[in-house]
Formats: C-alpha cells, sequence, structure tokens
C-alpha cells in the first residue's frame, strides 16, 4: 500500500494527545485528539498535522482544501522564476569577415547575460582545415571581446572539422 504523501489530517491523526492551533490562531497548548476533531468540526475545517517530528505533533485547524491549493501555487511561482541554462551554438567559419564576427558577438554576449552558456563552434570546408589557426584565432577573438561578462569552461578543440569552444557566465 503505497503511503500517503503530505500531512496527516482528521482520523488519520492517530496519536492522543497534540498540540493545538486553532484557525484563528489562538494556541491552545497540548489538547487530546479527540477534542480537537470535535473543534474543527465545529468550525467545519479540517485539523492538519503540520509538525509530525514535535512532541506531541503541532496540529492546526484549516481548511486543507485551499492549503493545498496555496502550497501548489506558491511551488508553481518558484519554477516559473527559475532559468535553466541553455547551451546556445554561434556559428563561425575561418573566412568570417569582422563585421559578421561582431553580429556573432553580440549575440553570445545577449546569450551569456540571459544565463545561458554559448557554444562557439567554426565550421571548416575542404582546404580550410589546413589552416586551423585561422579558427583559433577567431576563437581567442571572440574570447577576448566577450572576457568582461564570459569565462572559457572548455577551451578549443578540434572534433573532425569542426572546432569548438565553451564559455559559461562569469
Amino acid at each position: 500500500m503505497p503511503r500517503d504523501v503530505g500531512p496527516r489530517i482528521n482520523e488519520r491523526i492517530t496519536i492522543r494527545r497534540i498540540r493545538l492551533i486553532d484557525h484563528e490562531d489562538t494556541n491552545h497548548g497540548e489538547i487530546d485528539t479527540l477534542e480537537a476533531l470535535r473543534m474543527a468540526q465545529e468550525a467545519e475545517l479540517d485539523l492538519v498535522e503540520v509538525n509530525a517530528k514535535a512532541r506531541p505533533p503541532v496540529c492546526r485547524i484549516m481548511d486543507f482544501g485551499r492549503y493545498k491549493y496555496e502550497q501548489n501555487k506558491k511551488a508553481h511561482e518558484s519554477r516559473q522564476k527559475q532559468h535553466r541554462a541553455k547551451l546556445k551554438t554561434v556559428r563561425l567559419r575561418p573566412k568570417t569577415d569582422p563585421h559578421m564576427l561582431e553580429i556573432r558577438v553580440a549575440a553570445a554576449r545577449e546569450f551569456l547575460e540571459r544565463g545561458d552558456k554559448v557554444q562557439l563552434m567554426i565550421l571548416f570546408r575542404g582546404r580550410e582545415m589546413a589552416h586551423q589557426e585561422m579558427g583559433m584565432k577567431h576563437c581567442h577573438e571572440v574570447a577576448k571581446r566577450l572576457e568582461d561578462i564570459a569565462k572559457v569552461e572548455q577551451a578549443p578543440r578540434i572534433e573532425g572539422r569542426r572546432m569548438s569552444m565553451l564559455l559559461g557566465k562569469k
């Protein structure tokens, strides 16, 4: 039988005595569980165990449906505010002209400011493979232009006909 997740409520609280806080935030101290259940039923609310580790456990009289709704809403808002870093690729060629290089650097800067990582990829074709130093020059140039906000996480390395370098935010 799978164990219920979340706090125990109403009749699922099996311990004899609990520490009770009612729906008006009044602390009633240690009280019999049956008495607390009766008080919750009179108020047409639920008895919810908020701290099971305490001795005696702390229970509160509240609307459990509303409590769960608010917990889900808080969890959803915290997930919305999270930003997962994505890997963005900026592609260059060894013969990329200086103006195009500026545009690619500006795009990489924008990605880094958003919190993403940037993979600089230089593609070689045909006889360009004989001039890998041109690709290295581009890599070092981009790293130099972005050194104020980025650090090189992976130095330029060649994989087949591609040279790649990884940049992350400082």
